[in-house]
């Protein structure tokens, strides 16, 4: 079961970051089209996300994420075999909500499985190292594919989805709601999705530039979200429990998530191209430059995962953050004189290190304090926040490198840009450090007994 999560959530994750390296080699009608090939898979996995997780609760978690590998499988063929970017960007839609129903299941089936506190911490861990590690490694894989052809960055996805699906139906046991209260939520889940969808779409739009009608695409949005969290509270089942919500360990673990992948999915679009395009490395040698973080993440994530068990997530957050933070302000001594031991290694190692330390107790916090029929969907928020927050951070560091004579991916960056967007990641990185001061330390039942006991769930609220 461990390892159907770890790989279905790794080739989700590989798909969102692989893009970068490969992009240059794709031919493409303008950046704003470039631009949609990478976000046309961010779009539907942020928006759809929280009701895969739901679907999963309700209708079987292993069966939405055999569900959602079909669907991930059978539109990374199309993306391979797409003719022209149009058609490779309606694939890369599919692919992301198939992704939105893989992604939550698998962290949710490792949520069910383990009850003993130690083996969550280290099951937690693994998942955790494997989805940061394999974030960070699409541009490598993707660096070593795209000499050949960019399709192959597409055709990893297929043999590592078909055992996905062999593993989950020989030995993956099904898990569920205990009880199913009323009719599933469509009203809610209509309107969170059109919400998600508006919300990112404007800050995709923002990340070009500050227009009219993405400003109104966000306000359109952020209403139907309030629209969405009245429907909420009537719902006898809702799509997204609200009681999450008043869990505060629950509520700082996603705004800290927020913060944090907004300045580490910026980073891991923005680096590989000012390697490619401004450093002038290969696309074999810029996904090699990312090694070294790599490394670090995969190897001490489960290491960290653990040690939170015992001492408290609070302090790796914390420290995992303001670690990160000083990752990205090392890459400003990136540029087109610099030399890979004294600029690249420096940012990598700090950054991995900085990950390493936040990416395993950040997902124990999260998921701890959910209950036991609330798995799917706390597995959905969290993962959604992430992606938003990927998106946010697309937006942010886009709109300061423009504002400093940057342009638009993938042309290249003016180096004050690149600086200053290099800068607002590491801003992002300490208002997460920030947030972490606020997380209240887990009750000693909190990753047993609450999950088995949602009653109990009130209990948890500080």
């Amino acid at each position: 079961m461990l390892v159907v999560a770890i790989l279905a959530s790794s080739i989700g994750y590989i798909d969102s970051t692989a893009l970068t390296v490969a992009l240059p080699s794709i031919r493409t009608h303008g950046d704003a089209q470039s631009q949609w090939i990478i976000q046309s898979y961010l779009l539907p996995l942020a928006a759809l996300i929280g009701l895969g997780g739901a679907l999963g609760d309700r209708f079987g978690r292993r069966r939405m994420l055999a569900l959602g590998t079909w669907i991930f499988i059978l539109a990374s063929i199309g993306c391979a075999l797409a003719p022209g970017a149009a058609v490779l960007i309606a694939t890369r839609f599919v692919q992301g909500a198939g992704a939105a129903l893989m992604i939550p299941e698998s962290l949710a089936l490792i949520t069910a499985a383990y009850e003993d506190p130690a083996e969550f911490g280290r099951a937690t861990g693994l998942w955790a190292s494997a989805s940061a590690a394999t974030m960070a490694a699409g541009p490598l894989l993707a660096g070593w594919l795209t000499p050949y052809s960019w399709r192959l960055v597409f055709c990893i996805n297929i043999p590592l989805g078909a055992a996905v699906l062999v593993l989950a139906y020989l030995r993956v046991p099904e898990s569920r709601k205990a009880v199913q209260r009323g009719r599933l939520d469509l009203l809610g889940a209509a309107a969170m999705t059109a919400a998600l969808s508006l919300i990112v779409a404007g800050l995709m739009a923002m990340s070009r530039s500050v227009r009219p009608e993405a400003v109104a695409a966000l306000l359109a949005g952020l209403l139907l979200l309030a629209v969405f969290v009245a429907v909420e509270r009537k719902a006898e089942d809702p799509v997204i429990p609200l009681r999450l919500f008043a869990i505060r360990r629950f509520a700082v673990a996603n705004i800290y998530t927020l913060f944090f992948y907004a300045a580490l999915g910026g980073v891991l679009v923005f680096v590989p191209f000012e390697l490619q395009r401004v450093m002038h490395y290969s696309s074999p040698d810029a996904g090699l430059a990312l090694l070294p973080a790599i490394g670090i993440i995969a190897f001490c994530s489960p290491t960290a995962g653990l040690l939170s068990g015992r001492f408290g997530a609070r302090p790796f957050l914390i420290l995992g953050a303001a670690i990160s933070a000083a990752g990205y302000a090392l890459f400003v001594l990136l540029g087109t004189h610099a030399a890979f031991m004294t600029a690249v290694l420096p940012a990598m190692l700090v950054l991995g290190a900085g990950v390493a330390l936040a990416a395993a107790p950040l997902t124990a916090a999260t998921m701890s304090a959910a209950g036991a029929d609330d798995l799917g969907a706390a597995s959905g928020i969290s993962n959604s926040v992430s992606r938003i927050g990927n998106l946010v951070g697309l937006a942010a560091l886009g709109i300061a490198m423009a504002m400093d004579g940057g342009h638009a991916l993938p042309a290249p960056s003016h180096h004050a840009g690149f600086r200053d967007a290099m800068l607002c990641a590491a801003a992002l990185a300490l208002a997460a450090a920030l947030v972490a001061v606020f997380l209240p330390p887990a009750r000693k039942r909190e990753a047993s007994a609450l999950r088995r006991n949602p009653g109990e769930q009130a209990e948890a609220t500080v």
